[in-house]
This record gives C-alpha cells, sequence and structure tokens, in this order.
C-alpha cells in the first residue's frame, strides 16, 4: 500500500507541555482586573452615596432652622427685630437656637455612619446670598421672607476595597464630601405692596375655630384689610401680638340650653369686643372626615377636624365670602365637641406638651415634651427635652366681617378668612371649655382676593426648600 500523499501532524507532548500555566496566568491576571473594577466601583460608589447622606442631612438642617425661626414668631416682628433683640434672640449667632436646631438635624443624619463635624448655618432674605452666621446682618426683609442656608461636609470617609492596592494609607479615605441646602420662611402679612401682589397662603389641617379678628390685648384687630399686622412683634419685649396668652371660648349660648350655636347681637365683631381677656370663635363647616383621628376625638366630623387632620375643608385666604362657618352645632363648655377633641389632640389626659417659662412663656419660644407625647412613650426623646414640633401646635383662620359678611340667623353663612393664627394651645379649661392658648406667628392676607395661586404648607407661615441662592 503506498503511503498518503499527505500526512497528519503527530501530536507532540514536548509541544503542548509548553502551554501549561498559561491558563492560570490569564486567571490570575483577570482576577487583578476585577479587583481594581471592584475598588473602582465599590469606593465610588460609597463616596457617592455619602454625598447623597450628606444632602439629606443639609436639607433636614436647612428646614429644621427654618421651621424653629417660623414658630419663634420673627416674621411677626419684620421691622423691630434687628434692633429690638428678638431676631438676634433666636437666631443671633452661631450657637443660637436656630443654628442649634439644624446643627443637631444634621449630626442626627449620619454620613457612611460617622456623625457630620463640620456644619455652618447662614442667614439671608430675599434673592440675596445667606452668608451671615448673625442673621441680625441678613438685612430689613429678612423678618418677612428668612431664607437659612445650611452647609455640611464630612472627611474621612470609610473605605473597603480600595485598601488591598495601599491606595491609601488607612481603612479612611482622604475624600471630602459636602453639601448645601436653603430653605425659606415665608409669611405674606407683608407682600401686599409687591408688584404681584398679595400671594396667600392655603395651610393644610386648619382647626375649624374662626376667631375673629380681635387682638385681645392690644386692642384693634390683628390684620388689616391689605393683610399687614397690626401690633407687629413680640410681647415680650415691646408689647407685640406674637407671645400674647389668652383664652379663647365659643361664641355661642350655653351648649346645655342649646344646640346651635346662636351668638345673637354680640356677633364677633358686633361689637368688636376689643381689650377682652378673651378671644372668641365660631364653629366652621366641615364636611367630611378627618384622618389621624384619635379615638377620644371621633364623634362627628367637627370633633375630627380639632383632634386629627382636616385636609378636606379649604380655607381660602383672602377670598370674599368663600369659608363657610356652621351655626348648626355648639361646640362650647367643658364637654362640647371642641374641649372634648383639644383634650385629646394635646394629650391633656396623659401629659402635655408646654412651652418653657409655662403660664408665662418666655422669648424664644421653646417646646418641651410631655409625658403623653408620641416621641416620649416610644422613647425618642425624654420629658421636657426641648422639641420642634408638637401637637399643641394648631392653626386657626381670622374672620374678617363686614356689616353684610356674616349674616345672624343663617345657618351655614359665608365669611372672608383675612389670616390665620398659629397658636400653641397650652391647656383646656373642662368646666367653660375655653383653650388656653399663646400666639406663635400670625399671617395676614387681606380681605380682597387676588389671581395669584396660594402657597401650600401644614403652617400659616410654610417653609420650603429652593434652590439654593
Amino acid at each position: 500500500m503506498l503511503p498518503p500523499l499527505i500526512r497528519r501532524p503527530r501530536k507532540s507532548a514536548q509541544v503542548r507541555s509548553r502551554e501549561r500555566g498559561f491558563t492560570m496566568a490569564l486567571v490570575a491576571g483577570s482576577f487583578v482586573a476585577i479587583i481594581a473594577m471592584a475598588a473602582l466601583s465599590i469606593d465610588v460608589g460609597t463616596l457617592y452615596q455619602a454625598k447623597a447622606e450628606a444632602q439629606r442631612a443639609a436639607d433636614a438642617a436647612a428646614l429644621t432652622a427654618a421651621r424653629t425661626i417660623s414658630i419663634s414668631g420673627i416674621t411677626g416682628d419684620p421691622t423691630n427685630g434687628a434692633s429690638d433683640g428678638s431676631w438676634g434672640d433666636i437666631c443671633g449667632s452661631d450657637t443660637s437656637p436656630a443654628s442649634l436646631a439644624a446643627k443637631n438635624s444634621a449630626q442626627q443624619n449620619l454620613i457612611r455612619g460617622v456623625v457630620a463635624p463640620t456644619v455652618n448655618v447662614y442667614y439671608g432674605a430675599g434673592s440675596t446670598a445667606a452668608t451671615n452666621l448673625d442673621c441680625r446682618n441678613a438685612g430689613p426683609n429678612f423678618g418677612v421672607n428668612p431664607i437659612v442656608t445650611v452647609t455640611v461636609q464630612s472627611a474621612n470617609l470609610p473605605i473597603f476595597f480600595a485598601r488591598i492596592f495601599s491606595l491609601f494609607g488607612s481603612n479612611f479615605s482622604a475624600t471630602t464630601v459636602g453639601a448645601k441646602a436653603s430653605a425659606e420662611v415665608y409669611n405674606p402679612s407683608q407682600s401686599g405692596p409687591l408688584a404681584s401682589g398679595m400671594i396667600p397662603v392655603q395651610p393644610r389641617c386648619v382647626k375649624p375655630l374662626i376667631v375673629a379678628n380681635n387682638d385681645p390685648l392690644n386692642g384693634g384687630p390683628m390684620v388689616d384689610a391689605a393683610g399687614a399686622i397690626n401690633t407687629a412683634g413680640i410681647y415680650q419685649i415691646n408689647g407685640g401680638l406674637i407671645g400674647e396668652t389668652f383664652a379663647i371660648r365659643a361664641d355661642c349660648v350655653d351648649p346645655s340650653t342649646a344646640t346651635n350655636c346662636n351668638p345673637g347681637s354680640n356677633m364677633l365683631d358686633n361689637p368688636p369686643k376689643w381689650n377682652a381677656p378673651y378671644l372668641d370663635y365660631i364653629p366652621a363647616y366641615v364636611n367630611a372626615n378627618s384622618s389621624a383621628v384619635t379615638a377620644c376625638s371621633s364623634a362627628n366630623v367637627f370633633q375630627q377636624a380639632i383632634g386629627g387632620c382636616d385636609q378636606t375643608t379649604v380655607y381660602s385666604c383672602g377670598v370674599p365670602l368663600a369659608t363657610q362657618a356652621d351655626m348648626t352645632i355648639n361646640p362650647g363648655g367643658g364637654t362640647g365637641d371642641a374641649s372634648t377633641a383639644a383634650q385629646c389632640l394635646i394629650h391633656q389626659g396623659t401629659g402635655r406638651d408646654s412651652l418653657a417659662g409655662g403660664a408665662t412663656p418666655s422669648f424664644p419660644f421653646q417646646i418641651q415634651a410631655g409625658g403623653g407625647n408620641p416621641l416620649v412613650t416610644a422613647n425618642l426623646v425624654n420629658t421636657n427635652d426641648i422639641i420642634t414640633s408638637s401637637s399643641s401646635i394648631v392653626t386657626l383662620p381670622i374672620g374678617y366681617f363686614s356689616s353684610t359678611g356674616l349674616v345672624i340667623g343663617q345657618n351655614q353663612p359665608f365669611v372672608t378668612v383675612a389670616g390665620f393664627l398659629q397658636v400653641f394651645v397650652q391647656s383646656v379649661d373642662t368646666t367653660t371649655g375655653n383653650l388656653t392658648v399663646t400666639v406663635l406667628n400670625v399671617a395676614g392676607c387681606g380681605n380682597q382676593g387676588t389671581s395669584n395661586l396660594p402657597v401650600f404648607g401644614t403652617s400659616p407661615v410654610p417653609v420650603r426648600l429652593i434652590t439654593s441662592p
């Protein structure tokens, strides 16, 4: 047999031996590349996460400082605050209540498990950059439209895979992350002269107690027809409206003898009850169930709106005759709807919150947690700790009643909401049903509605995050 023309080469063990170990070297090299990519993705991702956490800390801090300013009443003292001391008391230094509240809030939001070591709080107004550590240097518009800017910085962030390559000398990087946030406090009371006209507010969860536009201690209206505050200032400093403590009561006959609220000839401001130790109210019309209502304040929709959050009833600030009263109920008396629901709201039976100073609160106002506060019962804070939010802070609509704005004898007459009163409910008299309150802030929007869309929020002086100036 002849041999084949083409021979298949024989496999040589010697040749293949030269290829041994190549796969292992390839895998080892790939492993190094994989670790490098893991170091890049994990550690860079850590830095991005830290940046997001820093931003959340800055946002929370700015809103907390703005909230502290809002409930302090500064916007109710727009002209004298820089000179009479009221601004300085709340935000006049790096250790003022507003600055400390911002820092505490920022440091409660950890950045990669570490407290932010550097938190700075600045104050400004309008479009001017907030660059002042002392709000008394923030300009005259600060009392109308305060802006708070908070910067947060954190260094020595923890690293993981990058340690393998000794890219950093320890378990922490030399990278610093930072964030900046600005929050605005808006009070419409002084916006009437603006070219754009009055910009009203429309807060949520307003309590259905329409109070008269009467200043019980100073006399005269709380806000005028243009929405300006008549007696601006802090009561504890210059005798202004903010900080006044008085009782509000139903302007109705004894509920034990009548089921309807019928003020008769003494209708709220007819004649006006100037210089009286009381501020009268009439019930507002509520037609739907409220949310967040506890069992002790759920007898009817009116009671629910006091003890919970009524997000259905719209109180259109400044719009003539746009809100209804409800004279078919009588909320007065120690066992009336208003008294029962208010006691439930402020935890009067289990330990209500209080203002520092008690019955005669001192400025700047600080809220102390009571034994019935949910934060205390959840062991998050202790009794008498300073807090920035409380169910004892409520918003009440201010009624502007002209000679034809509220017709006696109607079941559900229309009224004009001229502003909102923010008060702290100190206590409820279980005999008379009167609520002792302290004024924290006031916002006016007049009685001549505009086409401007309202600013929404949970407070008559709302706060919001804004683009950094």
